[in-house]
């Protein structure tokens, strides 16, 4: 691990959703699995879907039927899929490991934590809200926050402006290229959960983020 910076303080830390802050992976899978079975269609295994969580509701659909779906078909699923996700929302996701010790870490030493995540506002507010998480967040930005989605920084300029930080205050952590990007984007420092719904296709190393931790705790040690 990259030992920590120590030219600038770091007051707020920033999350992605999926796979870095909440394992929603479960439910996820299980909304594709219902799917699947209304469908008639061959259930994949979870060690498949979990990688392919964070590239959202049409990764999932494709990866189950295939990439030659017609667009109409392919709407048609999705929107399916997002109706069964949206019933079976947090029955099974919770924090990772370690991550709702590190929260209170971070709050005791009145270090701000936030989540932009390019999840839908519809989503993500209700889920963060169903673990007790949406009035702890400085910020919660959604994919329809703004007009722009990671890998565009305007999000990540949002959350600065809701939290009152500058970017080269904010740490942002998450587990896709795109997060990575998203935060250098913006000039934030970025860490690479690898904990992460990350492929094994991925090496992270190419993402050139600061820092890459395999457990939340370590975060702490980068602060």
């Amino acid at each position: 691990m990259t030992p920590p910076d120590q030219t600038k303080k770091i007051s707020t830390v920033l999350f992605d959703l999926d796979g870095t802050l909440i394992d929603t992976a479960p439910d996820m899978a299980a909304a594709l699995e219902i799917l699947c079975d209304e469908e008639q269609h061959a259930r994949l295994p979870y060690d498949e879907v979990r990688p392919i969580v964070s590239n959202g509701s049409v990764a999932l659909v494709t990866l189950a039927f295939g990439e030659r779906l017609d667009s109409q078909t392919l709407e048609r699923l999705k929107s399916r899929y997002l109706e069964i996700y949206q019933d079976h929302l947090a029955v099974h996701s919770q924090l990772f490991d370690e991550m709702d010790d590190l929260l209170r870490r971070l709050e005791k030493n009145d270090i701000k934590w936030g989540v932009v995540t390019n999840k839908p506002g519809w989503l993500t507010e209700p889920l963060m809200e169903s673990l007790g998480l949406h009035t702890r967040a400085a910020c919660i930005v959604s994919s329809d926050s703004t007009k722009n989605r990671k890998p565009h920084p305007e999000p990540m300029f949002y959350a600065c402006k809701l939290t009152g930080a500058q970017p080269e205050e904010c740490a942002y952590v998450g587990d896709a290229q795109r997060d990575i990007e998203a935060g250098q984007n913006a000039g934030m420092k970025t860490i690479v959960a690898e904990y992460g719904y990350i492929p094994d296709s991925e090496n992270t190393e190419d993402w050139q983020a600061d820092h890459h931790i395999q457990s939340p705790s370590q975060i702490l040690a980068l602060l």
